[in-house]
């Protein structure tokens, strides 16, 4: 397990149409994978009401967008396609260090984000999160 603070771990944006559902994720998240990891929330429409503001989505991704890179997850429908706005609006260097995944909102960011907090690559959180979708409950 990485526990040096100088080493970066990959972080997390999770994107949801509800700010407190994002926000209590990101709480459940941070519990299990520690402090090291930084997650990003990006929840509710610019009134407060359930949606997704296009523009916290860029901004959040442009913050995400270095070294050693963001894991970004998205619950439904119009978050799916803030986040494809997003990325084209930055530039190719900045994409490279995000990796958006399709994978299951609640157990895909509490499996990358434990994954990330051992140091893990962003590849390997990334597949850490897709492979959340097959993860049995019973």
């Amino acid at each position: 397990m990485n526990t040096s603070p100088d080493l970066a771990q990959v972080g997390l944006v999770l994107v949801s149409h509800s700010r407190r559902l994002v926000e209590g994720l990101a709480e459940l998240v941070g519990q299990v994978a520690g402090p090291g990891v930084a997650i990003q929330t990006i929840g509710g429409a610019v009134d407060g009401s359930l949606g997704t503001d296009p523009d916290r989505v860029l901004e959040a991704l442009q913050a995400a967008a270095h070294e050693p890179g963001a894991v970004v997850l998205m619950d439904l429908g119009s978050s799916v396609l803030a986040v494809n706005a997003a990325l084209e609006d930055l530039a190719d260097e900045q994409r490279a260090w995000l990796a958006v995944v399709d994978a299951p909102l609640v157990e895909g960011a509490v499996a990358a984000g434990v994954l990330a907090s051992t140091g893990a690559s962003l590849a390997e959180v990334a597949q850490a999160a897709e492979e959340a979708r097959d993860a049995r409950k019973l």
